[in-house]
Formats: C-alpha cells, sequence, structure tokens
C-alpha cells in the first residue's frame, strides 16, 4: 500500500490549490488539470473573484 505523502500532486489551473493523484485519474494523469468540476467548469473561480471583490 502507497502512503499518501508519496502520491503525485498538482496545482489546480482554477484556484491555485495543490492535488493529488486519485485512483479514477490513474489512466489520465497527464490530462488532469483541475481538482473538482466546480473548477473545471469555472463555479468555482467565479465564487474566488465574487469573495475578492470589494463592496459596491
Amino acid at each position: 500500500m502507497t502512503a499518501k505523502a508519496n502520491l503525485p500532486q498538482k496545482i489546480c489551473e482554477a484556484c491555485k490549490r495543490p492535488f493529488t493523484w486519485r485512483r479514477k485519474w490513474a489512466r489520465d494523469w497527464d490530462q488532469v488539470r483541475y481538482c473538482s468540476d466546480a473548477c473545471r467548469t469555472g463555479r468555482r473561480a467565479n465564487a474566488i473573484k465574487q469573495k475578492n471583490r470589494p463592496p459596491a
């Protein structure tokens, strides 16, 4: 069994947070760019922009 600390990591292109390898990504880890469906569809990026926007 592999320790979780030894799994490869990437940085999500949408939220800029690190995420680790998952078994479901084993076949296409090289093409994985986002940590979740929310980041892939842009929902998380929009939420981050709304949070950082100055009040009107």
